[in-house]
């Protein structure tokens, strides 16, 4: 999976959303076979009640299940559809992704709204949401990491760099509880060995012997190790 695309799944994941990254959208091609016509980098769902609340028990102390971020501009009590076009450079949006075809074929997905395609799309197009008869909301959102070189097509842009800061933001706030736990997602799990490498410093116990190399900014620490007078040393097999 593409980098920028694994991070900003982790992103809308702790949003709340359900995702799948690099959607692939296929035709059909003569004699019962299918070809590719494009993929969409991420496709996400969001439900009203946001992540499953816990019933039962009381959620861990510290880390908050209602956290929604204020520039995804979604209402939580809406079931919002984004198409998410994902950049590592300037933001844009690929042609295949404004296919009518592609996206007759992903809007689809929220359910049967047949007859009315041409009006959502029509309004995507022209805005980058278009709201469902069933009160479905569906979204064209794009993440890149620098501004658009070119003209983009209405349409939301959040920025990589705000994803990264809200995701270290959220592992800072709830490292009490999320420290314990393992994950095996790659860009969310690659920032928790970050947050514990800054949190434990590089070189805090040195052995015996070892020169203790101290974190940035901190001041170097000498060894408790009783260094080896320099006769002595010479005289252990090493010839002048």
């Amino acid at each position: 999976m593409d980098h920028a695309v694994a991070l900003v799944e982790a992103y809308l994941q702790l949003n709340g959303y359900f995702t799948s990254a690099e959607y692939p959208i296929l035709a059909r091609a003569g004699r019962g076979g299918a070809q590719m016509i494009t993929d969409i980098d991420i496709m996400a769902f969001r439900f009203p009640s946001g992540l499953p609340t816990m019933t039962g028990k009381r959620a861990p102390r510290g880390l908050d299940l209602s956290d929604l971020d204020p520039d995804l501009g979604v209402s939580p009590d809406t079931i919002d559809m984004v198409i998410g076009e994902v950049k590592e450079g300037r933001v844009g949006i690929n042609t295949g992704i404004r296919n009518r075809d592609v996206m007759r074929a992903v809007i689809s997905r929220l359910g049967d709204d047949r007859g009315d395609e041409d009006r959502i799309i029509d309004d995507l197009l022209a805005s980058g949401t278009a709201r469902l008869e069933s009160g479905y909301v569906v979204r064209i959102i794009a993440f890149g990491a620098f501004p658009p070189g070119d003209e983009v097509p209405p349409c939301r842009i959040i920025s990589l760099g705000h994803v990264l800061e809200y995701l270290q933001m959220y592992v800072r706030r709830h490292w009490s509880v999320l420290r314990h736990l393992q994950f095996k997602d790659p860009a969310f799990g690659f920032l928790m060995t970050l947050e514990k490498a800054r949190r434990g410093g590089a070189g805090r116990r040195g052995e015996q012997g070892v020169e203790v190399v101290p974190a940035v900014g901190e001041p170097r620490r000498k060894s408790s190790a009783r260094k080896m007078p320099r006769h002595q040393f010479r005289g252990r097999g090493v010839r002048k």
